[in-house]
């Protein structure tokens, strides 16, 4: 999918998914503006374009687009004063929801802001792609760790997301009229030093396979 938006000459996506609150003071039916991501998925898809003759590593520090970022912030809070900026979202597998045990050691361990099963490995692959990635976080439930509140279910988390459509709808509309005709964005060159391999022993059909990418970076 990263891929074929490549092609199509797409260069930056907007994530907007469903969430299980990681904090007290985040409420269902809030938005949350990730800053940070923390990956618990299991390697099932492919998570990277390189290997098979083409050696390559990009850096991945701070996973998510700043730019999208601030770009996604001004516009929720155009349409919501709850709006929650930054965190880390923890990124599952799924389909299953979390163990209670897992979802009190992320919240003692890494106090994210949010989990969820959206974002790993695209943010991954859309940076490999040279491309931005921003999230808009929809805040559903409490997962299973705030043992005065009902665990999670796929009923509740449905039913909040009905209930903030439009307010999304809003926001990526806003997001869409108000973004700039020229980015900046770090994202849009990161490849350009992630080839290690010398271009002479890169196979023919690895060249080919990623001349979309990385042609440019091939000589």
């Amino acid at each position: 999918n990263i891929h074929a938006l490549k092609q199509y000459g797409v260069t930056h996506i907007l994530s907007v998914s469903a969430v299980g609150i990681m904090r007290e003071s985040i409420k269902p039916g809030d938005m949350i503006v990730p800053d940070q991501l923390f990956d618990r998925t299991k390697g099932i898809r492919p998570s990277t374009f390189f290997g098979d003759g083409v050696v390559g590593h990009i850096e991945f520090a701070d996973p998510l687009s700043e730019e999208m970022r601030q770009l996604i912030i001004a516009s929720a809070k155009k349409e919501t004063d709850r709006v929650h900026e930054g965190g880390a979202l923890v990124v599952m597998e799924g389909p299953q929801f979390s163990t209670r045990a897992e979802s009190n050691f992320y919240r003692s361990t890494l106090k994210p802001s949010c989990i969820g099963m959206t974002a790993l490995p695209e943010a991954k692959l859309a940076r490999e792609a040279e491309m931005a990635y921003g999230i808009l976080a929809m805040a559903t439930d409490y997962d299973c760790w705030k043992e005065d509140s009902e665990d999670v279910s796929v009923e509740a988390v449905v039913a909040v997301l009905k209930a903030n459509s439009s307010l999304a709808s809003s926001i990526v509309k806003n997001l869409a009229l108000n973004f700039p005709k020229k980015s900046s964005d770090p994202c849009l060159y990161a490849a350009k030093h992630a080839v290690m391999t010398d271009p002479k022993a890169i196979p023919a059909d690895a060249k080919d396979r990623l001349s979309l990418l990385y042609g440019e970076y091939f000589g």
